[in-house]
């Protein structure tokens, strides 16, 4: 009967070759690891040597440093009319605008009621001019279509939510460290005032005494 074999990698990656299930158990105690089954439907099956729990300690790590820096892509949606004024347009500019800098998608849809609905025109140059004003923040996504009685379109942002979160973080640092400095000179400044008027006060005379006391009755 053949004994059974495996290929044996060592702890660090090295190929030790094909061995005996015997010899690398063997090779494992006197090592003080694991033998671990890496590759069951190989031929021969292939395992390595390695510290067992240490390995799942370091996965787990791995994994919950991943789940933290993920990012999900939320998307926003802004609504607009065919003939909206330019105050109302400049102000759901603005929101977009926001959105993209934070890493967000925008929808943009566009509400068409009554005669609006056989100008479709209408709705698809408005979209074409956001996309145009925020060309330097985002990009089209989902070009303009149709749907009922409304017109949408998707604008996709050019940083990542990552970069777009580590940005936004760094312009916070910022803001603070300036505040923070500025403080410090306000209260420097304040403190040298102080000490000026304290040394440029006017000393308080001495007070004389009255010639009219009986020299007999000093205190």
């Amino acid at each position: 009967m053949r004994v059974p074999e495996v290929r044996l990698v060592g702890p660090g990656g090295e190929q030790v070759g094909i061995v005996r299930i015997e010899d690398a158990l063997r090779l494992a105690a006197e090592s003080d690891l694991d033998l671990v089954e890496v590759a069951p439907t190989a031929r021969p099956p292939v395992c390595r040597l390695m510290d067992y729990g240490k390995f799942k300690y370091e996965a787990a790590q791995k994994a919950r440093e991943s789940r933290r820096n993920q990012t999900n892509t939320v998307i926003k949606e802004m609504k607009l009319r065919p003939k909206i004024d330019a105050h109302d347009y400049d102000t759901k500019k603005g929101h977009v605008v926001r959105f993209l800098k934070a890493g967000d998608k925008v929808k943009i849809t566009i509400m068409f009621r009554g005669r609006e609905q056989h100008r479709p025109e209408l709705g698809y140059r408005l979209l074409q001019r956001l996309a145009a004003d925020v060309e330097d923040l985002g990009f089209i996504e989902s070009n303009a279509r149709q749907d009922g009685r409304n017109m949408t379109m998707v604008l996709g942002p050019l940083k990542k939510k990552s970069e777009a979160q580590a940005e936004v973080k760094a312009e916070k640092a910022k803001v603070t460290a300036e505040r923070t400095a500025q403080k410090e000179a306000d209260e420097a400044f304040e403190k040298a005032h102080r000490e000026q008027a304290q040394e440029t006060a006017t000393p308080k005379k001495p007070r004389r005494r009255s010639e009219n006391l009986d020299p007999d009755m000093e205190a």
